[in-house]
């Protein structure tokens, strides 16, 4: 059986370069970029291909990621592609890129944007490097992304990765507000090669995790799908793709490669890595990603109209 009947989901990690500095980021694939790829990512016309690909071996939805995905010039031509070929269509982004002139590229192409927002306090965000040259973004300017996000009809998610700075933190205040679809909530994750040298001051036990969950999860009360992933359900639950169009996993804790997909084909570069249907499922990756009205949007217009 095809992995993308089982998994029907791929994130496109098409672009190394960020930025931001995170520094328990664990995809910035600056060994792709010192090995094979100087600039960090490929040709205009790869990526196409690698689209195209992954759209003709029934993958259903496509989240493009980096890196900063917006950073990549062509990244609305990519879009355009994956949702012309059926596919439903993500990006994961730090919203600093978000605009309406970008918006405009991507507006009826683009099906979900996830936000990646770890805490609203500004130290933290500056402390853990979750910031850009000119300083970390302010509750406001998240809120004002997430309105023009909403304007163009795009679905919510936000990503939250959880670290020893964070893990007392209570956020659900900030995401009532936020109201999106999915909070997607991380364990840290150490992948060798990848964080090595700055995560051991930001990872969590199991303990932490749950207590900032636990402590969270009144956000389900208004209608928002809490999703929390703690490390043994990230590793190999994924299907990926790296900045040079070849498949990875991350089960040993450290990428492993694939040969690359334009040279052999999506079926034989899956063989080349290892992932799991059950823990893809056990993560709550399988929902209903389809262009209708969320649980938590649905509720806010109730609330709306009763006043």
């Amino acid at each position: 059986m095809s992995i993308a009947r089982e998994i029907p989901s791929v994130n496109f990690h098409l672009w190394e370069p960020c930025n931001m500095g995170c520094k328990f980021c664990f995809a910035r694939f600056l060994d792709v970029k010192e090995q094979i790829l100087p600039k960090g990512h490929m040709k205009q016309g790869d990526c196409a291909k690698v689209v195209e690909l992954l759209s003709e071996a029934s993958f259903d939805k496509i989240t493009f990621a980096g890196g900063e995905p917006t950073l990549c010039p062509w990244l609305p031509e990519l879009i355009h592609i994956a949702k012309s070929r059926g596919m439903t269509t993500a990006i994961v982004t730090n919203g600093t890129r978000i605009t309406n002139k970008w918006l405009d590229e991507v507006e009826g192409h683009l099906d979900w944007a996830a936000i990646s927002i770890d805490t609203v306090d500004q130290a933290i965000l500056a402390r853990t490097g979750r910031a850009t040259p000119s300083g970390p973004l302010t509750e406001q300017d998240y809120l004002g992304i997430i309105a023009l996000i909403r304007q163009r009809d795009i679905r919510l998610k936000i990503n939250t990765v959880v670290t020893a700075d964070t893990w007392e933190d209570d956020l659900s205040g900030f995401i009532t507000v936020a109201q999106p679809e999915r909070w997607k909530i991380f364990q840290v994750l150490s992948v060798a090669g990848q964080n090595d040298a700055d995560i051991g001051r930001h990872t969590i036990d199991q303990r932490q995790f749950e207590a900032y969950v636990s402590r969270n999860k009144v956000v389900e009360d208004r209608g928002i799908v809490v999703v929390p992933e703690k490390n043994d359900l990230m590793r190999g639950s994924y299907v990926m793709v790296d900045p040079a169009g070849r498949f990875f996993d991350n089960v040993q804790g450290r990428h492993n490669y694939s040969r690359p997909i334009i040279e052999v084909g999506v079926a034989e570069a899956l063989k080349d890595i290892a992932v799991d249907p059950d823990l893809f499922r056990q993560r709550g990756g399988l929902y209903d990603w389809s262009n209708q009205p969320s649980p938590a949007e649905t509720m806010l217009m109730e609330v709306t109209s009763d006043e």
